[in-house]
């Protein structure tokens, strides 16, 4: 009796695992997007627009430099009331050099609404071949490799998803490519 229970126990416990077994995987955005001809011609508009705001801080910031040194200069020349309205002018060039600063480049600021506007097309694109490949795959969870949020200590490259979302992109492999990130390679073939 005690045996035929066990055994009940241990095959019910087999079969449990097995039913409600769930199919991980994951795959890796920075690979993918790095493929796709649209991520590189946006991020080339986002670094174009990044170098031209970099040169208008920067000018900003000579002017309030020239402006230190000027007053550097006549300091001993200039009357109390003229040296507090150059140190004056000198703060409120500052404080517009900084404030645009921080309205381009803070963490709400117009580069990052740029880049979130640019790149929502791409994404998306990724996001609906992701969709396709996880219902192909009947995956119950895919993790991103990429997302700082995820932190995967070892990969088992046969749960690597982003070759079937390229695949499903249109976007091919270069064969004589090897990424050292997933360790994937393919063979070049001899002729």
């Amino acid at each position: 009796m005690k045996k035929s229970i066990f055994f009940l126990i241990l095959m019910l416990t087999v079969l449990g695992q097995r039913s409600f077994a769930q199919k991980f995987g994951y795959i890796d955005t920075e690979f993918i997007t790095s493929k796709m001809p649209e991520y590189k011609q946006v991020q080339g508009k986002i670094d174009q627009m990044t170098k031209q705001w970099i040169q208008e801080i920067s000018s900003k910031n000579e002017e309030v430099a020239k402006l230190e040194r000027e007053y550097k200069l006549e300091e001993l020349l200039l009357t109390e009331d003229l040296r507090q309205q150059r140190l004056s002018i000198i703060r409120q060039k500052d404080n517009e050099a900084r404030s645009f600063q921080n309205k381009i480049f803070g963490a709400e600021g117009e580069l990052f609404k740029f880049k979130q506007a640019a790149l929502k097309p791409v994404l998306d694109e990724v996001s609906k071949a992701v969709e396709k490949v996880v219902r192909q795959k009947r995956l119950d969870f895919l993790f991103d490799k990429a997302n700082d949020g995820l932190a995967m200590i070892y990969t088992n490259p046969v749960h690597d998803y982003s070759d079937y979302v390229l695949e499903e992109l249109g976007l091919e492999l270069d064969p004589n490519l090897v990424d050292k990130a997933t360790d994937k390679s393919k063979p070049v073939k001899e002729n």
